[in-house]
Order: C-alpha cells, then sequence, then structure tokens
C-alpha cells in the first residue's frame, strides 16, 4: 500500500514540474510571437514610407525637412537591432509620420489626391495594429510575469531559471503632441 502511495506521490510531483515547465515555455513562445508580430506591422510600415513620401514630394516642396526627418526615421527602424532599438525608432517614425499628416492639413491639393489618402488609411491601420501587438505582448509580459511571482510559480520559474521580463514601454518623448508650425 504504502508503495503505491509513493508511485502516485512521485507521479503527481512529476507531473506537476512537467505542467509548470510547459506553461512557462508556452508563455516565452507567446511572448516571442507577439514580437515578432510587432515586427511585421513595423516592416509593412516602414514599406509604405517610400510611397507616402513619393505622393507628399510633389505637393510639398518647402517641407525637405519634414521628408528628411521621416526618410532617416525610417532607415533608422530599417537597420535597428534588438526590441529597444526598434521600439524607440518606430516610435521616431510615428512622431514624424504624425508631422508629415499635420503639415498636409495645409496643403488642400493633397488633402484631396486619392493616393495620398489611401496611404495614410493603410498607415492609420497599421498603427492600430502596431498598438494591438503591442498590448497583445505586455499582456504576454503580465502572464508570465505573474507566473515567476506567485506561488508554486515562483519556485519553478526559479528552479527553471525563467526570469520576469521587461513591458514595453513608450518613452515620454514619444508621448508629447508635435509641434508644427507654418
Amino acid at each position: 500500500m504504502i508503495t503505491w502511495i509513493l508511485i502516485v506521490a512521485v507521479i503527481i510531483v512529476a507531473a506537476t514540474f512537467l505542467i509548470y515547465y510547459n506553461r512557462f515555455v508556452a508563455l516565452s513562445h507567446q511572448i516571442d510571437n507577439s514580437l515578432a508580430q510587432i515586427s511585421v506591422q513595423l516592416k509593412k510600415r516602414s514599406d509604405l514610407i517610400p510611397s507616402l513620401l513619393a505622393s507628399v514630394k510633389g505637393y510639398m516642396k518647402h517641407e525637405k525637412k519634414i521628408i528628411t526627418e521621416v526618410t532617416n526615421a525610417r532607415k533608422a527602424l530599417m537597420s535597428a537591432k534588438g526590441v529597444e532599438k526598434k521600439m524607440k525608432a518606430g516610435n521616431k517614425l510615428q512622431s514624424a509620420l504624425k508631422s508629415i499628416f499635420a503639415i498636409a492639413e495645409g496643403y488642400p491639393d493633397l488633402k484631396a489626391n486619392q493616393n495620398f489618402l489611401q496611404l495614410q488609411q493603410e498607415l492609420s491601420a497599421i498603427e492600430d495594429k502596431v498598438a494591438y501587438a503591442r498590448q497583445y505582448y505586455n499582456d504576454g509580459i503580465m502572464s508570465y510575469n505573474v507566473m515567476t511571482h506567485k506561488i508554486p510559480g515562483l519556485w519553478f520559474a526559479s528552479i527553471y531559471g525563467f526570469k520576469p521580463k521587461e513591458y514595453l514601454k513608450i518613452p515620454e518623448a514619444a508621448k508629447a503632441v508635435p509641434k508644427i508650425k507654418f
């Protein structure tokens, strides 16, 4: 009888170890997947920039500084390595794009241009997807971090070497409304 109790206890302990390990692995993969989705959306946004700039250049001849800023921000995003650098470059590009759209208000012909309007709508949709992907990433981080801080997950996290992860944060500079002068 004691042998059976011991066997059942060993099976329960082994199953618990497997369950917690698999939970951490699944959450880690969810986080990696959501980060990949952010990268996909940032790439889509970067791919639209040349078309947007081509449609804007003819109208905004006096706004070369803004166009150069968008071009440089896009290059920075394309060459950024690592999560933090990509997010920082993405925020800079987003700010530069807001400037173009704000300045476009002063160009009625540009505002009426169908190509420009379509690109603006596509970029807006991509921005929504980027925001959703960031939220999904942070939700995954939250679930993972909660597991690493709650008992018994805390114990299993230390046994398996799973450490808490950082949330994506928007820098204060990216939260500021861009200043546009005409």
